[in-house]
């Protein structure tokens, strides 16, 4: 059987980019838009924005606006605030994706795999049957099938927020 690249060409920008020295979660002291941060929701007291690098479409994640690193030091109303826009973007996703399933987790610390631990948020991954395969296990590799602009749009609009270009 011949083999057949597979082309991912803007999983070069990030493989090739240097890690912020910022938080990507906080306010970030040169001003962007929602839309250039990917801020797809923007609650009182936390906001939903797509992942940049995505494990598969419409992979988001939802992070409180203060800087915290731990669960538990986030204020009651914060906490409930956080599970149910978990709860609204994870009824959305499913809406939108069609998918099978989802992961929803927080990688709390390095140990676990927190790419910025001094942050905490969860991430919320769309899943099909049959989405994970060889590419995934032995390339390292994964296809989006959907533009990240694409996949804000449906959210935003899902979420009742209108966001111009």
């Amino acid at each position: 059987m011949p083999q057949r690249p597979l082309w991912a060409p803007w999983r070069m920008t990030y493989l090739e980019s240097d890690r912020p020295d910022e938080c990507i979660f906080c306010e970030s002291s040169s001003p962007q838009s929602d839309r250039e941060r990917l801020i797809v929701h923007r609650g009182q007291t936390v906001f939903v924005l797509l992942n940049r690098y995505p494990y598969a479409a419409g992979h988001v994640m939802v992070a409180p606006y203060v800087h915290c690193a731990r669960l538990e030091d986030l204020a009651a109303e914060v906490q409930a605030d956080l599970v149910e826009r978990i709860s609204d973007a994870s009824r959305i996703l499913e809406k939108i994706t069609n998918c099978d399933g989802l992961n929803i987790g927080a990688n709390i610390g390095a140990a676990a795999g927190a790419g910025f631990e001094e942050h905490l948020h969860f991430h919320l991954v769309p899943r099909w049957v049959g989405d994970v395969n060889f590419i995934t296990v032995f390339g390292e590799t994964r296809v989006i099938p959907k533009h990240l602009d694409t996949i804000f749009d449906e959210l935003s609009t899902e979420f009742g927020e209108s966001h111009t270009t």
